[in-house]
């Protein structure tokens, strides 16, 4: 059984900062993709980006550029560096992983920038 636990949403203003992370516990055998997704109310879940065990990295179109992934795979912990906020970034952000032949969601942390 995999846990994914996110911390460090909150409320920022527009053009501000914010860094969340997730952490991977229980039945972790294997090095596999991670990444984050989010949702806001009425919208689906939308890729944000995805990264490899050895770093390599995929960012969705919406975030390119001001949106930065990364691991630290000695601590099973992926992080978000969200720069240049904009209000159309507000919703639930999930960490996801593909692990034991299925996806695993992570119980999501809520990311609010204020206009």
């Amino acid at each position: 059984q995999v846990q994914l636990v996110e911390s460090g949403g909150g409320s920022v203003q527009a053009g501000g900062s914010l860094r969340i992370s997730c952490v991977a516990s229980g039945s972790v055998e294997e090095l596999r993709d991670m990444g984050w997704f989010r949702q806001a109310p009425g919208k689906e879940r939308e890729m944000v980006a995805l990264v490899s065990p050895s770093g390599g990295y995929h960012l969705g179109n919406s975030v390119r550029g001001r949106f930065s992934i990364s691991r630290d795979n000695a601590k099973n912990t992926i992080y978000l560096q969200m720069n240049s906020l904009r209000h159309e970034d507000t919703a639930m952000y999930y960490c996801w992983a593909y692990l034991s032949g299925r996806d695993n969601w992570g119980q999501g942390t809520q990311v609010t920038v204020s206009s």
